[in-house]
């Protein structure tokens, strides 16, 4: 492992502080995605600003309803939550299909919105990848790109979102909240703030340097039945070759978001619109500008398949 520094922060502000300071300085809160690219030499910090001890651990309800989430709070807090578990189910659902029951219990709410893809190109370092080197290439694109997206990809990257909980977030339109090195202030619509590829695929996230994660709410309950079906290559511990978050109202419309196809949580509003007609309809919009290669292109008949599973449930 390549040396760096280490400091404990004791507030938001001196955190940013901190790692707006040191060129090459990240935050680490759980560490369950960092030290392992930290390990393969994937991220080299020079320095490591420990937020984990900030006061962003509480869950909160917000004043019209919603809910506010620390970003220092543990997958296995959330989802164990009670409103989260009776009001944002597909939450609770998505999350606990994620990782392991001792990655939940240390991965942070804002460290899982930030964890980085897992095309197996960027995690091997022999080989050139435009998210590792700027400009160096995608190996993917002549690779084997069976769990990579087909949809939102460019030229120069085809990877893919790996996560649950994001696509959850995406569906229940969730805003991510952050201060600055100057003490500002913002929230991000969750449809914001993760990038699709074009020509910076090393940009992944709508963040500025040394931007941090304050918070993440959740608008007032919609109601409805809730569902996060995953599908993946072993019944656990795997990442999701694809997936589907759905909030069903018994009016036969609702709310939909794909994960693993896309390097973003794939949510496509016009989709939505034609829930009632069934899942040909909506798959047939939402993968409207679709480019698969040959090795991934079921997976746009494997959405269809598991949207009508989900639907299936929610009208059982």
């Amino acid at each position: 492992m390549i040396p760096f520094t280490y400091e404990k922060a004791d507030s938001p502000a001196a955190a940013v502080a901190a790692v707006t300071a040191t060129p090459g300085a990240k935050f680490i809160a759980g560490g369950t995605n960092l030290l392992d690219l930290m390990k393969f030499q994937i991220e080299t910090p020079t320095h490591l600003v420990d937020i984990r001890d900030l006061p962003l651990t509480t869950i909160n309800d917000t004043g019209d309803g919603g809910l506010r989430i620390g970003a220092l709070v543990t997958n296995t807090e959330l989802a164990s939550h009670p409103r989260v578990k009776r009001d944002y189910g597909v939450l609770s659902r998505a999350i606990v299909a994620g990782a392991t029951g001792q990655i939940r219990n240390k991965a942070s709410v804002g460290g899982n919105l930030l964890q980085r893809n897992r095309c197996p190109y960027f995690y091997n370092t022999d080989l050139p990848c435009n998210k590792r080197v700027p400009g160096s290439g995608c190996s993917a694109l002549g690779g084997i790109s069976r769990s990579l997206a087909v949809i939102g990809t460019s030229e120069s990257c085809i990877a893919q979102n790996p996560g649950d909980m994001a696509v959850a977030l995406t569906v229940l339109d969730a805003m991510v909240e952050t201060i600055d090195a100057a003490g500002r202030t913002r929230t991000i619509a969750i449809a914001d703030f993760f990038r699709l590829p074009g020509d910076t695929p090393e940009t992944e996230f709508a963040l500025q340097p040394g931007e941090l994660i304050t918070s993440v709410t959740l608008p007032p309950p919609l109601g409805g039945t809730h569902h996060y079906h995953k599908v993946r290559d072993r019944a656990s511990y795997a990442f999701a070759i694809v997936s589907v978050a759905a909030v069903l109202n018994k009016d036969g419309t609702g709310r939909v978001a794909f994960g693993s196809v896309a390097p973003k949580p794939w949510r496509i509003k016009a989709a939505e619109a034609v829930l009632p007609a069934g899942p040909a309809a909506v798959v047939s919009t939402a993968f409207k500008e679709a480019k698969p290669r040959e090795d991934n292109a079921f997976k746009i008949l494997l959405a269809e398949r598991t949207l009508a599973l989900v639907i299936a449930k929610g009208s059982a």
